[in-house]
């Protein structure tokens, strides 16, 4: 499941991608084969926390299983 982080908040990416011109036909990021390809991977600090990627429009998205 992919939601996006905020300061103190975890959103559904609908709330925020619906808007993004770089999401797909329904709204959601464009997640393909493992991996955001509308954003970049971050570095984890430990193994134990779960990907993470910036999206192009500047919000913090975690991929948790």
């Amino acid at each position: 499941m992919l939601v996006i982080l905020m300061d103190e908040q975890i959103l559904a990416p609908e709330q925020v991608c619906q808007s993004c011109l770089l999401a797909d036909g329904s709204g959601q990021p464009r997640w393909r084969g493992g991996q955001l390809r509308c954003g970049q991977a971050i570095r984890k600090l430990t193994q134990q926390q779960p990907d993470q990627y910036e999206c192009m429009m500047g919000f913090r998205i975690a991929h948790i299983e």
